[in-house]
Order: structure tokens, then sequence, then C-alpha cells
């Protein structure tokens, strides 16, 4: 069985990260005809910008959480497939300041 992890662009420029079991174009349809409620429903149309196929569904999960997790910027570097970005953009996000709570 084949798992597709695909983001979309959305019509406000925001990017949804999802997998499917059907075939990706058929997902596509799904999301800029509505047929599911959620995140894209109020953000369509939708664009197909990045897609990994997987043998094993929990390799596929595991991905989706893994991308839904990153910055906009790093999800950005992947559309691009620009691989060897993303250490060091997992880099920044993580050395970037904190905002200061007002205490101390």
């Amino acid at each position: 069985m084949e798992v597709t992890v695909y983001i979309v662009r959305c019509s406000d420029g925001s990017y949804y990260t999802g997998l499917t079991k059907q075939p990706i174009e058929a997902r596509l349809w799904e999301h800029n005809n509505g047929i599911y409620r959620g995140y894209t429903l109020k953000r369509r149309p939708v664009e197909l910008v990045f897609t990994e196929t997987y043998d094993r569904i929990i390799d596929a999960i595991a991905r989706e959480r893994q991308i839904k997790g990153w910055s906009r910027c790093k999800k950005e570097a992947l559309i691009r497939l620009a691989y060897e970005e993303l250490p060091a953009l997992s880099r920044n996000r993580q050395e970037r300041p904190r905002p200061s709570t007002g205490s101390g």
C-alpha cells in the first residue's frame, strides 16, 4: 500500500500538510470541492506543492507529524527540495531569543 504525504498551498498563502492512501489527484479534488470539513474548507482553492510517497503508513504518519511541526521557512525549503537548508533552519528556530515575560 502506498501512502502519500503532501503539502498544499491554500488561497490565503498558508500551508496544509496531510496524507492519503488514495491517488493524490483525488485528494486534491476533495480539498478543492469542500468534501471534508477542516482547515482547507475556507481556504480554497488549494494548490499541490509537495509530495512524498511511503510504503508503510507508519512512516507516512511520522513524516506528516514532523512536517506539521516545522516553521513556514522550513516547509518552504522542503517544497523547493533544498534539503541542505533543513538542518540550519532547525538550529535557527531553536536559537531565536524568546520574548521577555516581563518578570525579573
